[in-house]
Parts: structure tokens; C-alpha cells; sequence
């Protein structure tokens, strides 16, 4: 998979994040989504990111890869952590969305997809979605959520949160120069 072809995936992931079509009962983007929403999504996006570093734990013979993955569990476990023990602590739990499940529904097709690839194809294709997932999720919590957070507890945490995974763009976009 080339450069360009990720930053189509980055380009229509971060598309399908802003621009989800539902119904009127529903928040109609995600600037309209609340603080337990936005949690929610955090909570799915890092949960999605578990799963592809746990399949790429599986299938990827490549070290560097199994690094960046055991990097992706080990951070994003964590972030959710913190997360759940706010809410606990706050006596209130993230609410389910349409974001959260157009992210769910993605990620199965993105697994299925990975699922089938081996070597450095698998590599390539891990690296690749990577840094396209984390540039579009990373958009969206910096341009778009942190902005919109009503609770500053919530807000302080997404903001440190962010800057992990800005580092994780970083780590993934040189993974895909040297995979390619």
C-alpha cells in the first residue's frame, strides 16, 4: 500500500467521523455529541486500536511492528483507564452514539481486511492504517471534541491523552517510510 493510499484512508476515515448521516432524534455531527459521547468514542477509538495491535501481535513476524503494537496496547489500556476512573469517579458512564458505532462498524471491515494479509504486506497495511487512524482521530479530538468538552477534568484528560497520540502519528508515519 503506498503513501497515497494512506492518506486516502486518513482522508475518508476522517470524512466518515465528520460527516455521518443519522437520524434527527440523534446528534447529527460529532460537534454536537456531549462530553459522555465523546468519552464514549475515545473509549471505542482506543479500544478499536487494541484490537489491530493484538492482530498485528498475531500475524507480523516484523519486531518494529510488534513494538509499535505492544506500544499501542500498553498506551491506549491506559488512557481508557484513566477514563473509566474519572467517570467512575465523576458517577456518570460514557454514552453509546452513532460515532462510536459507525467507528465499530469500520473497524470490522478494516480487521477483516488485515485479517487476510501476511508478511509485509500485513506490515505495510498495519503501519499504514496506523497513521491514518490516529492523524483522523487525532483531528478529530484536537479540532473538534477538546473544543466542544464542557467538563474541564474530562477536557485536561483528553488534551494529555492527545499528545501521547500525536506521538503514536509520528512513530506510525515513520514505520510506513521505512516499510515502504
Amino acid at each position: 500500500m503506498s503513501k497515497r493510499l494512506s492518506l486516502k484512508i486518513s482522508t475518508v476515515l476522517a470524512s466518515a467521523l465528520l460527516s455521518v448521516s443519522v437520524s434527527p432524534a440523534m446528534a447529527q455531527s460529532p460537534a454536537d455529541l456531549d462530553d459522555l459521547e465523546i468519552a464514549h468514542v475515545a473509549y471505542v477509538a482506543d479500544n478499536i486500536d487494541i484490537q489491530y495491535a493484538h492482530l498485528a501481535l498475531a500475524l507480523s513476524q516484523n519486531p518494529a511492528i510488534h513494538e509499535f503494537a505492544k506500544t499501542m496496547i500498553r498506551d491506549h489500556e491506559a488512557v481508557n483507564a484513566q477514563a473509566l476512573g474519572l467517570l467512575q469517579r465523576l458517577g456518570v458512564q460514557a454514552k453509546d452514539n452513532f460515532l462510536s458505532q459507525k467507528l465499530i462498524s469500520d473497524s470490522i471491515a478494516i480487521i477483516d481486511k488485515m485479517s487476510q494479509l501476511r508478511g509485509d504486506e500485513f506490515d505495510r497495511f498495519y503501519a499504514e492504517n496506523e497513521w491514518g487512524y490516529h492523524k483522523a482521530v487525532n483531528a478529530l479530538v484536537g479540532d473538534v471534541f477538546i473544543p466542544n468538552i464542557d467538563n474541564s477534568e474530562v477536557k485536561k484528560l483528553f488534551e494529555a491523552g492527545l499528545k501521547i497520540f500525536i506521538a503514536h502519528e509520528k512513530h506510525a508515519e515513520m514505520m510506513v517510510g521505512k516499510l515502504n
